[in-house]
């Protein structure tokens, strides 16, 4: 393997608190109930805008008809809040150097918004470990289609072959699997192993520093 691609929220960094915080300050400014933080853990995984559908429908706006006021509201709510309480897991700052330091390029893919996706990753990791950070933006799909994985690889120019994608959401099970790379589900996040089992992932770890037996 000479690149290893990774999911951010739940794979890298716990950042529930912040999506369950701005989701529900969102809610609050349109008038809305507030959802659980066991709802926001269901909904998160698919991009902001599937998330603010989920939380509408749920907050009691059957349809989520205010879906652009929803998004709109989010956005700068989200902007303000991406960082709120939220923390690497125990074990990625190590295993990341050690995989950086046996000459794994490193790259983050995320179905959070661009900027944000960057804010955090930036104030957790700095700017030099990862070759490549790529979160949702116009003209690239968003996970589960393997566009993002695809583009990435190209501008890191390494074939598929050579990349491993790591995940924590059958969301990103199924990206790697469409992508053709080897995927391997983390137990660590916001979905459970059966899930990550049904969505066909063939490999899962349970701490950080599994993932080296699979570049050494």
């Amino acid at each position: 393997m000479k690149a290893c691609i990774f999911d951010l929220d739940g794979t890298l960094t716990d950042t529930l608190d912040s999506m369950v915080y701005s989701v529900n300050l969102t809610l609050q400014e349109m008038g809305l109930t507030e959802i659980s933080r066991d709802q926001c853990r269901r909904f998160v995984g698919n991009g902001a805008r599937k998330l603010i559908e989920d939380a509408l429908n749920a907050a009691g706006d059957k349809g989520a008809t205010r879906i652009e006021e929803g998004m709109q509201v989010y956005g700068r709510v989200f902007g303000e809040n991406c960082t709120y309480h939220v923390a690497p897991y125990a074990g990625i700052p190590e295993a990341l150097e050690e995989l950086k330091d046996r000459g794994i390029r490193l790259a983050v893919l995320s179905n959070k918004p661009h900027q944000q996706t960057l804010d955090v990753v930036e104030t957790f990791f700095g700017k030099e470990l990862f070759d490549y950070v790529q979160g949702q933006m116009d003209g690239i799909p968003r996970k589960p289609d393997p566009a993002g994985i695809h583009y990435i690889l190209k501008n890191m120019q390494i074939p598929e072959s050579e990349c491993l994608y790591v995940g924590d959401s059958e969301v990103d099970i199924v990206t790697g699997r469409a992508a053709g790379v080897k995927s391997v589900g983390v137990e660590w996040g916001f979905r459970d192993r059966k899930t990550l089992e049904s969505a066909g992932a063939e490999h899962i770890i349970t701490t950080p520093d599994q993932l080296l037996q699979f570049v050494s």
